[in-house]
């Protein structure tokens, strides 16, 4: 497909679609969606101003089990790459963000890894199997989250157990050796609440390096698979007084091998590989008051990020241990801590929310050279850092169509710099016509990583945080007769004191040098063409992400994207879902170089319900063979048949 044919689908649909992001594939409810993550309190998603997406649970299913990369797909002004398709590093950008600008929370809670140079989260450690819910919030959110939230924030919700007992089991295989299952056991009773899930996945894959890239393939024909193995497992428990007093304890943990590629130098297909486990807990006590005016909560956190990586690199065929470089690289990251939040309900003087944290990031490296010399262990970084913060958030109902907010956050690194951020937001809600206009503006901090800061070589103590001032504005629009809605929104953000590296003087290191200017447009869209049998659903990103100084385009930054699919449930058994990825030109290195050409990619999920209990379902991705690649030289996977058992009891 060429970049002139997309640029006129994505014309086509800024023009005709759009959809607010909270509506589910196939729901034609009106009830109004509620979100937390937004105000960090329940709020109606269509009175918090924000420009929020909610994948429910039975989305998630319906993705790969392996990966949550294809349902993040589907949010509108979110980007992913992957470093040679499932278990490979996989980043995500939000409206054109980096990476480690973008915050992700386990049920609230902080999940990027401290060990990480750049602080990002790495996608491919989350198993789907053991999340419930996802929170999409785009734009700056450090008013309310704090460091990391220029581009915005993914919450990511494990899945709480209520009501009678429920068992719910997957099995799954297909393409490439793949092979995948697990389980959730939950419910509650007496005050008690309980959810326990398990997941396993594995395959043997393709090469991360050249596979399907003719220009590789030609060269090195025998490429060697590289596959992963991951389990995880999460276990939540709630208790209820029944006098407003309530005590939640979860657990999270996730642990992936993979094998993966140098890709570089004369031997680019190399045995390299690695292991990386997640690990996420927290516990809760919050008490709120019979009038529900007053809640107050008290959370104690820890995350861990521990991560292995055994790189090789050949000298010289043949491939001998005298010919071959090892070494090990371990990673430990730490963060650990305590935060206090406070509600109050004020009635006409509406709703504040208040808060204070405190919390403790490590990092501790080391390496070892292991071939073709034995060496010794060397310790790499051993650091750590305080952060303390306040926020608070008011929430203000002027009238019964317009709601307001203003909220702010200030965070202190002890011994290191400190930084204020504020938002503002307006909804205002024309009940007639079944209209939402919306509006929030807001700036964005992220605090210099750990590594940035206390690297013995390369760190620079003296790194200011990276800021940012952004905006949105947006119309969600319900179509009369239940037939769905639409949503337009443009963004706006400009960002400052990006740390980067620098090569002079050697041996080079880190320094803030940068600076970024980003807007776009996001639509959505959800149309009932035929209400319960036959439905249109649509996401599209315009995106002009540009390095201020120069002008040019920032890497892997796609100008447009999009997707777009067909609901078609011709009975209460079937479930049949073609869906098309469109990706325009984008350039995989800096100073737009290294262009990767425009793809067009079409999936199709189908869904049968063998009995009130088991659904039979399966899936084809690529359809059409497609080659294409999300970063340069990095294979991605072609035409890949699915199939699996889901039950329910």
């Amino acid at each position: 497909m060429s970049s002139r044919s997309i640029r006129a689908s994505a014309a086509s649909l800024i023009l005709c679609l759009g959809a607010p992001p909270a509506l589910a594939q196939g729901q034609t409810t009106t009830l109004p969606e509620v979100v937390i993550t937004a105000t960090r309190t329940e709020e109606d998603a269509s009175r918090t101003g924000t420009a929020v997406t909610v994948l429910r649970a039975e989305q998630i299913q319906r993705s790969n089990p392996g990966s949550v990369v294809d349902v993040l797909r589907g949010v509108p002004g979110l980007d992913i790459t992957e470093n040679g398709g499932p278990g490979g590093s996989t980043a995500v950008r939000l409206r054109g963000a980096n990476p480690g600008q973008t915050l992700v929370l386990i049920d609230g809670q902080r999940a990027n890894d401290p060990g990480q140079a750049s602080g990002e989260f790495n996608f491919a450690m989350l198993a789907p199997g053991l999340i419930e819910r996802i929170e999409v919030l785009r734009g700056p959110q450090s008013a309310l989250y704090g460091s990391d939230a220029i581009g915005g924030v993914i919450n990511i919700i494990t899945r709480k157990g209520s009501g009678p007992t429920r068992v719910t089991a997957e099995i799954q295989g297909g393409s490439f050796a793949t092979a995948s299952g697990g389980g959730t056991i939950s419910g509650s009773r007496d005050g008690w609440s309980y959810a326990f899930s398990a997941f396993g996945a594995r395959s043997e894959g393709f090469s991360r390096y050249g596979y399907r890239i003719p220009r590789i393939t030609a060269v090195r024909p025998n490429l060697e698979a590289d596959g992963y193995e991951r389990i995880g497992g999460s276990a939540r428990i709630g208790y209820d007084t029944g006098w407003g007093l309530t005590f939640d304890s979860a657990l999270f943990y996730t642990n992936t091998r993979l094998d993966y590629d140098s890709a570089f130098g004369t031997f680019p297909d190399t045995a390299s590989r690695g292991r990386q486990a997640l690990l996420n807990g927290w516990t809760k006590a919050a008490y709120e008051t019979a009038d529900r005016r007053f809640a107050h909560s008290l959370t104690v956190f820890i995350n861990d990020t521990d991560r292995r990586f055994i790189d090789v690199t050949y000298s010289a065929a043949p491939f001998t241990p005298a010919n071959t470089n090892q070494s090990i690289s371990d990673f430990f990251g730490r963060r650990i801590g305590a935060e206090y939040q406070g509600t109050a309900r004020l009635d006409a003087f509406g709703t504040v929310v208040f808060g204070a944290r405190h919390e403790r990031e490590s990092i501790l490296t080391s390496s070892q050279v292991q071939l073709p010399v034995l060496m010794p262990l060397v310790p790499g970084q051993s650091a750590s850092q305080v952060t303390n913060s306040v926020f608070g958030l008011w929430t203000l109902p002027v009238g019964d169509r317009l709601t307001v907010s203003l909220g702010g956050r200030v965070d202190r690194i002890v011994d290191g710099p400190q930084f204020a951020t504020w938002r503002s937001t307006a909804a205002y809600q024309i009940p007639e016509t079944g209209t939402t206009l919306r509006a929030s503006a807001g700036t964005g901090g992220k605090a210099p990583t750990l590594f940035q800061r206390f690297d013995p070589t390369y760190g620079n103590a003296a790194l200011q945080p990276e800021t940012s001032f952004g905006w949105d504005a947006g119309i969600d629009q319900r179509i009369p007769g239940n037939l769905g809605s639409v949503s337009v929104t443009y963004f706006n953000n400009r960002i400052r004191n990006l740390i980067d590296f620098v090569f002079t003087p050697a041996p080079g290191g880190y320094l803030n040098v940068s600076r970024a200017r980003i807007h776009g447009v996001e639509v959505a869209a959800a149309i009932h063409i035929v209400p319960r049998v036959l439905s249109f659903h649509a996401a599209y990103t315009h995106l002009d992400a540009r390095n201020a100084a120069s002008g040019l385009l920032l890497a892997r930054r796609p100008p447009h994207s999009a997707r777009l699919s067909m609901v078609w449930t011709p009975d209460d058994k079937w479930r049949i879902e073609p869906m098309l990825f469109l990706v325009s030109h984008r350039f995989s290195g800096n100073n737009q170089t290294s262009r990767l050409a425009p793809y067009a990619r079409l999936d199709v999920r189908a869904d049968y319900k063998l009995t009130r209990n088991v659904t039979l379902f399966a899936r084809a991705e690529n359809l059409f063979d497609v080659r294409y690649e999300e970063i340069l030289n990095y294979g991605t996977a072609g035409r890949s048949v699915y199939a699996g058992l889901r039950g329910t009891w």
